[in-house]
């Protein structure tokens, strides 16, 4: 089986079709950005993009990828800098333990590839099923205003 991971044509030899893509990029392609939280697709700290698109990677089995476009965390940028969303992240502190950034940050890079000046209430809407126990929603949300200034000055989307 072979995936587009991060601009990158992986093959895999012995894995299961039924294997959760999470498994894969942690486990077998040491990639660290998507955590596994609740492995029932719900609190988002999973989260990766397939073809732009946010998917809970703990429930989405490899097989389901096929030779769609998996992005995580760390295949963002394509440069030294960061994407304009983890930019947002690091100017406003917006993490505390870290545990849903990933989540958040791919969540964020999905709507403002769809809607670059979505407001607050679309931001809050789209964040919503991306659970955060650290409270740091407020930073957050400032770390997504500091993205959409990010991306309107001319950066990445």
């Amino acid at each position: 089986m072979r995936l587009n991971i991060n601009g990158k044509l992986i093959e895999l030899k012995n894995i299961s079709p039924e294997t959760p893509l999470l498994y894969v990029l942690r486990n077998d392609l040491l990639l660290n950005g998507p955590k596994y939280g609740c492995g029932l697709g719900e609190c988002g700290a999973c989260s990766v993009l397939i073809d732009g698109e946010v998917v809970r990677s703990c429930s989405t089995p490899i097989s389901m990828v096929g030779k769609r476009k998996v992005t995580t965390l760390e295949g963002l940028s394509e440069s030294d800098e960061l994407h304009p969303v983890q930019q947002g992240f690091v100017d406003e502190q917006a993490a505390q333990c870290g545990y849903c950034t990933n989540g958040m940050i791919m969540t964020l890079v999905a709507l403002f590839k769809r809607n670059p000046n979505a407001s607050e209430d679309e931001i809050k809407k789209e964040l919503a099923f991306n659970l955060c126990r650290c409270g740091t929603h407020v930073e957050i949300l400032k770390a997504a205003q500091k993205a959409k200034m990010i991306i309107a000055q001319g950066g990445q989307v």
